[in-house]
């Protein structure tokens, strides 16, 4: 593969729990894209160890290397558990530091593909996808069609991390080359565009990030 088209997807996600099965999950999907010809970076919520977000606060260490993967990334996998019927604060904290990338040239994650993954203990995990999802909208960004919602988390993965189910380590192969072929044609589509529109056309279809921030200060 040429190194124009060697995507780079970028996965969050995690839990502070000391085995983590949305972590595990988030890996399998990583290991996927690679096998398609992605070079993948992974950031683990719990690794961050990042304060909570607050406007103006001067981001730490960790959080300036998930903006900046994030930024020059082609694709993001997001993986929480189910807390309460939503994600979990700590990975919501992590989504909120991406606020950093409001002016920091192409606002958000402003036409990237989204994989979306949740583990649950019981049988509603896609309740945090249908949170991720708004949150993947609200950040400007495309979520992939297929989305994995893991029930009953703790039978499906063992001590070690590995995924006991086939239909859902399936399922997780199944979207890690999904993004890398999304994000490949979305890559290829926006390099045409650029060459179509002339050399003017990048600074003049960038959206401005004046217009609002993602929250309410």
């Amino acid at each position: 593969m040429t190194a124009a088209l060697r995507l780079r997807i970028v996965g969050l996600g995690g839990s502070l729990a000391p085995r983590s099965t949305s972590l595990a999950a988030l890996d399998r999907v990583l290991a996927a894209a690679r096998g398609a010809g992605a070079a993948t970076e992974r950031f683990a919520v719990a690794d961050l160890d990042a304060p909570p977000y607050r406007p103006g606060r001067t981001p730490p260490p960790a959080i300036e290397r998930l903006c900046a993967a994030v930024r020059d990334g082609a694709a993001m996998v997001w993986s929480s558990p189910l807390y309460h019927g939503s994600i979990s604060g700590t990975f919501k904290n992590a989504i909120d530091w991406l606020e950093v990338l409001a002016e920091r040239g192409e606002p958000y994650l402003d036409g990237k593909l989204v994989g979306l993954v949740a583990t649950g203990a019981g049988d509603h995990a896609l309740q945090a996808i249908n949170s991720m999802e708004f949150m993947v909208r609200a950040l400007r960004a495309l979520a992939c069609p297929l989305v994995v919602p893991v029930a009953r988390a703790a039978t499906v993965f063992g001590d070690d991390g590995a995924i006991l189910d086939p239909e859902i380590a399936a399922d997780l192969d199944r979207l890690g080359v999904l993004l890398v072929g999304g994000a490949r044609t979305l890559a290829l589509g926006a390099a045409f565009e650029r060459r179509l529109q002339g050399p003017h056309a990048a600074a003049a279809n960038v959206p401005s990030a004046a217009s609002g921030p993602v929250d309410g200060r």
